[in-house]
């Protein structure tokens, strides 16, 4: 374990396409139930896939001050979805911060320093709104019908609203979370992909551990159900375009016949918080957060490592800082996104730690349900990790009947398995660039 200090999970905020916070989440998972389904957010008909998991309607301004809620209009669909996942999880953890008490909810004073409050928020490459952009590119179109550069500065930029680009800067996330809460101490934005979450709970982690903030409120968020962020993913053939018909079979993590994965939109964002202080408040702790390992792809940008090196390397590096070894991990919190070769090589990657190991250990992959939603998509994992440890369960995998054969993950597919749960490790990585990270989580001990 890094530094001296030892770090807790006392808090979980979620928004996920099967339910919003996380006893509806845990809920939805036990009971199997299927976030995908058509997209609802635009007219999908002319595209090869017409399928993505989507939140639940959710009020914003239910999550946030009655004061603050004129700044919901320079929110993106991302900003959104974290300050709801901020809410979710300062509620959970019992702080009393500046909007908690703004919203009625609490009495003052905060129950925590605002300058020992940080926050570390994953987020990715946040989508414009099309239909607000295209208005104001139909006003820069000349005579003949084409776009011109000359009537967009001169008149198409004027018809965008004034703070209209600060909507999509990745570090609006952290921006709105921080000052809705009063957070004042370290603050920091993570843009990895997929594995932006993990490196932003990772990062936290080391700020408690050496002192450097009491209390932290990290993980990420992000929608994919968007035209734009779709397309990326269309022209690499990594979404599921056979599952039109089928949406709730659409994503098969780890299955030999797996035909790609779902765009999906959530997040999550844990509060991280020193032991010797959450003790001193009495605060209910899921799980202690001691190991935290990072490695890189160098094998290719935009491509898998075959041999699973990378996923191997993060996970022990995390397993060293812990002090532990693959006999401790019970539960194992895959990825698996349901792209053949990622799946491929994350579990060549679990298989070169465990070793033996493999068959006692369970495992758990939630993507079948939800889908990729970039950069939540691994703070709903280690969430996943922390809520099964709490309970003792291994909550179901939807759409893995077949993975044990192909990669020797033992899932629990049909029903919930009451375990003796007792250390998880949860790994995450980028679909495309080359950052992997891993977690490990163990039962709170005196």
């Amino acid at each position: 374990m890094t530094g001296e200090r030892r770090v807790v999970i006392t808090g979980l905020g979620l928004a996920t396409p099967i339910g919003i916070g996380a006893d509806a989440y845990w809920e939805a998972l036990l009971s199997r139930r299927c976030g995908v389904a058509a997209i609802r957010a635009f007219d999908a008909s002319a595209l090869p896939c017409r399928i993505a998991a989507e939140l639940p309607e959710f009020s914003l301004g239910d999550t946030i001050p009655k004061a603050y809620r004129k700044a919901a209009k320079v929110m993106s669909r991302d900003t959104q979805i974290a300050v709801v996942c901020a809410y979710h999880a300062v509620r959970d953890a019992g702080l009393v911060t500046s909007c908690m008490i703004g919203r009625g909810e609490a009495p003052g004073p905060p129950n925590l320093d605002p300058a020992r409050f940080g926050a570390n928020i994953g987020a990715g490459l946040v989508c414009a709104d099309l239909p607000e952009l295209a208005a104001a590119l139909n006003t820069a179109v000349d005579e003949r019908g084409k776009f011109s550069h000359d009537l967009w500065g001169s008149v198409g930029m004027g018809n965008l609203t004034p703070l209209w680009l600060l909507k999509f800067l990745p570090n609006m996330l952290a921006c709105h979370v921080t000052i809705v809460h009063d957070a004042q101490a370290n603050s920091n934005t993570i843009t990895c992909g997929e594995a932006s979450s993990h490196l932003a709970i990772g990062e936290a982690y080391r700020t408690i551990a050496r002192g450097s903030a009491d209390v932290c409120i990290c993980g990420g968020a992000e929608s994919k159900v968007n035209p734009m962020a779709l397309t990326r993913p269309l022209l690499y053939g990594r979404l599921s375009t056979k599952g039109n018909d089928d949406p709730s079979r659409a994503c098969r993590p780890f299955a030999a016949d797996a035909p790609g994965t779902v765009a999906s939109e959530g997040g999550g964002l844990v509060i991280l918080e020193a032991l010797d202080r959450a003790k001193a408040r009495g605060a209910r702790i899921y799980g202690e957060l001691v190991g935290f390992g990072a490695s890189t792809n160098t094998t290719s940008w935009s491509a898998p490592d075959p041999t699973g090196a990378p996923v191997a390397l993060a996970v022990n590096h995390a397993l060293r800082d812990a002090r532990l070894t693959a006999q401790n991990i019970d539960l194992m919190v895959a990825f698996g996104s349901g792209v053949d070769a990622f799946d491929a090589c994350e579990a060549a990657g679990w298989k070169t730690v465990m070793g033996d190991r493999m068959a006692q250990s369970h495992a758990v992959a939630v993507k079948g349900a939800i889908g990729v939603n970039g950069a939540g998509s691994g703070a709903i994992d280690f969430a996943t990790g922390v809520l099964s440890l709490h309970h003792q369960t291994v909550p179901p995998s939807l759409n893995t009947e077949s993975a044990a054969t192909c990669t020797g993950l033992r899932f629990a597919p049909k029903d919930p398995l009451d375990a003796r749960i007792d250390t998880v490790a949860s790994v995450a990585y980028s679909l495309v660039g080359s950052q992997v990270a891993a977690l490990v989580v163990r039962r709170y001990r005196e």
